[in-house]
């Protein structure tokens, strides 16, 4: 059936709308004293319901170059990138590589480009299509903001330009967050998001462990437990690495992942 004019600018003034509340939400949180790791994650979550796309994620490069995931929407775009990574190639490390905006717009096309990732992609079967953005720096990229699409296809020309302004704000967070208290540089806040994830993965293996649920949902009431506790996400992840906060207690905190941290 076709799409009257009327729904066609009830659906564009609804995504302006979703577009405004996500930078405003971004935007508070980068004037407060914020957790860099669950604003990257927030910011995937915002990513996956502006463009449209079935997962996202975020790697970072440490000190040595080395690329590392930092946040991811789900289970299944975390995977996509660790194959990237030991596959050693794919649209993000060649985005992080060049600093520029890298497209598969059909995977199933790309093996002479990249043929160990996307065999080992092809072999899990979960997307079809991937839009990596730079998080640009000075002229290069200090990691990638990677978008998912289980159907083959470009991403609009609008959605380019607003995925990399929101590949933008990761790159304002990761600076601001210790360079307006502490004046450190960028490889030592870098590596902090990079250490707070690792603690964040114990955490959540923790969980997943003891409650017997999905690293999602793991998450999702790590989270919870955070914001319902106004502790920092990287701290309670510590307590519960370390067992001086039980785990039962986190799990108590029933959040399912939302819209913003799950699939569409």
């Amino acid at each position: 059936m076709q799409q009257t004019h009327l729904e066609t600018l009830t659906e564009v003034g609804g995504r302006e709308q979703q577009v405004s509340r996500a930078f405003v939400e971004l935007a508070d949180t980068l004037v407060d004293d914020y957790d860099i790791i669950d604003l990257l994650q927030r910011l995937v979550g915002h990513s996956v319901v502006l463009l449209a796309a079935d997962a996202a994620a975020i790697m970072l490069a440490d000190t040595h170059r080395k690329l590392r995931v930092v946040a991811s929407s789900s289970e299944d775009a975390k995977l996509m990138e660790l194959l990237a990574l030991q596959a050693e190639e794919g649209p993000c490390l060649d985005c992080v590589r060049t600093g520029q905006a890298v497209a598969a717009t059909d995977l199933s096309e790309a093996a002479g480009r990249w043929p160990r990732f996307v065999a080992s992609v092809a072999d899990r079967g979960a997307f079809a299509s991937v839009h990596a953005l730079p998080l640009r720096l000075r002229g290069q990229a200090i990691g990638a903001l990677n978008l998912f699409h289980r159907e083959p296809g470009p991403l609009p020309a609008s959605d380019l330009v607003l995925g990399q302004a929101l590949a933008d704000v990761a790159t304002i967070g990761i600076l601001a967050e210790q360079a307006i208290r502490r004046g450190e540089v960028v490889n030592e806040q870098l590596q902090t998001a990079l250490t707070s994830r690792v603690i964040i993965e114990q955490a959540k293996g923790v969980l997943s462990q003891a409650g017997g649920v999905s690293g999602d949902v793991a998450f999702a009431r790590l989270r919870h437990y955070a914001r319902e506790n106004d502790q920092p996400l990287v701290e309670v992840a510590r307590q519960l690495a370390e067992t001086s906060l039980p785990a039962a207690r986190v799990l108590a905190a029933h959040s399912e992942p939302s819209a913003t941290t799950k699939r569409r």
